[in-house]
C-alpha cells in the first residue's frame, strides 16, 4: 500500500466523483481509478460502491475503516515532512553543556545569535557542577576548558590568558611578577580542569600562596576578593564577564612572566554527525570566540 492511493481515496471521499479527485490531484481520471484499484487490492475489498452516471460514489464499510486509519497515517506522514524540512533548515532541539565564565561570556552570543536566525529552535542549557570533571552524556556539545578522554573530538576555541585580581593597594599598580605571589593569601578554583597546571606554572615561577579558599563559583571568588580574604588569578573570560574594569573595589594586574593561558574548547562525542542546528551552533561558537579574544 503506497500513500498516494490513500491521497486519491481521501480525494474521492471530499469531491465525490473520481472526476473530481483527479482534477484536485492534478491527474487523469484512469490514473485515480488505477490507484483506488491498487489500494482495494491491497486491503482486499472494495473501498468504494459505484452507481455509475451521475450519482456520486459511495464508501463501504471496509472503506471507512480504511478512510479513518488512511487520514491518520497522511497525517503522519505529512508531520515527519514537515518536521525534517524545519530539521534541515535549523530547527529541531540541541542540549548545550557550558561551565560558569562561559555561560556569562559567549554563552548569551550564541544562544542570542541562534534565536535570530532559527525562532523554533528548542535550546536546552546545563551548566556543569563546579568543582567536577564534566561528562559528554546525551549533550550535543560541551564548552569546556580542557579536553576529555574517550571517545571525544574537540575544537580549540580560544587561549583564555590568566591576571591577577586584587583589592586596590595590594600591588603596585601595573604588572606584578610571579614571585610576588609567594605566601600570598589566594581564593581560588577546585583542583580539577586546569586549575593544577596553573598553580604549577606559579610554583616554577617561584610562588607558593597560601590558598585559603576554593570554590568553583567566579562570582564567590570575587566577591572573597573584594571582602579581603584574598588576591586571585583567574582566566581573563572571567574577568572580563564580571566587568572587573569599571568595579572600583578590584584591580587586574598582568602577571610577568605570563603564565600559560586555559584553552577553552568545544567538545563532541566522536563519529556523531552533526545535525543542522548543532553545525551552526559551532559555526557561531567559532565566530563568538574569534570576538570575545579581540576584546580580552
Amino acid at each position: 500500500m503506497e500513500l498516494r492511493y490513500l491521497a486519491a481515496m481521501v480525494a474521492v471521499v471530499e469531491e465525490g466523483s473520481f472526476g473530481r479527485a483527479a482534477t484536485r490531484l492534478g491527474y487523469t481520471q484512469s490514473t485515480v481509478s488505477q490507484q483506488i484499484a491498487a489500494l482495494e487490492k491491497a486491503v482486499g475489498g472494495p473501498v468504494f460502491d459505484r452507481p455509475g452516471g451521475p450519482k456520486p460514489v459511495r464508501i463501504t464499510p471496509l472503506g471507512t475503516l480504511v478512510l479513518v486509519q488512511g487520514r491518520e497515517l497522511l497525517y503522519k506522514a505529512a508531520a515527519l515532512a514537515d518536521a525534517m524540512d524545519r530539521f534541515h533548515a535549523g530547527a529541531g532541539r540541541i542540549d548545550i553543556g557550558i561551565f560558569q565564565s562561559m555561560s556569562n561570556a559567549i554563552l548569551p552570543i550564541v544562544v542570542r545569535r541562534l534565536l535570530d536566525e532559527r525562532p523554533g529552535c528548542d535550546i536546552r542549557l546545563t551548566e556543569e557542577v563546579p568543582g567536577q570533571l564534566p561528562t559528554l552524556g546525551d549533550l550535543d556539545l560541551l564548552f569546556y576548558d580542557g579536553v576529555l578522554d574517550g571517545d571525544v573530538e574537540h575544537l580549540k576555541l580560544f587561549q583564555d590568558p590568566y591576571v591577577l585580581v586584587a583589592r586596590p593597594g595590594s600591588f603596585p599598580e601595573g604588572p606584578v611578577r610571579v614571585d610576588q605571589l609567594d605566601d600570598a593569601s589566594l581564593v581560588a578554583y577546585p583542583l580539577v580542569c586546569d586549575q593544577p597546571r596553573m598553580e604549577q606554572a606559579l610554583a616554577r615561577g617561584g610562588a607558593n600562596p597560601r590558598v585559603v579558599f576554593r570554590c568553583g563559583g567566579d562570582d564567590t571568588l570575587l566577591s572573597m576578593v573584594r571582602a579581603g580574604l584574598g588576591s586571585a588569578v583567574l582566566p581573563s573570560l572571567v574577568v572580563h564577564a564580571a566587568d572587573v574594569e569599571h568595579d572600583e573595589r578590584l584591580r587586574t594586574h598582568e602577571l610577568r612572566p605570563k603564565l600559560p593561558s586555559r584553552e577553552i574548547f568545544l567538545l563532541w562525542r566522536a563519529g556523531r554527525t552533526h545535525s543542522p542546528l548543532a553545525a551552526r551552533t559551532i559555526e557561531i561558537a567559532v565566530e563568538a570566540a574569534r570576538e570575545l579574544t579581540a576584546e580580552i
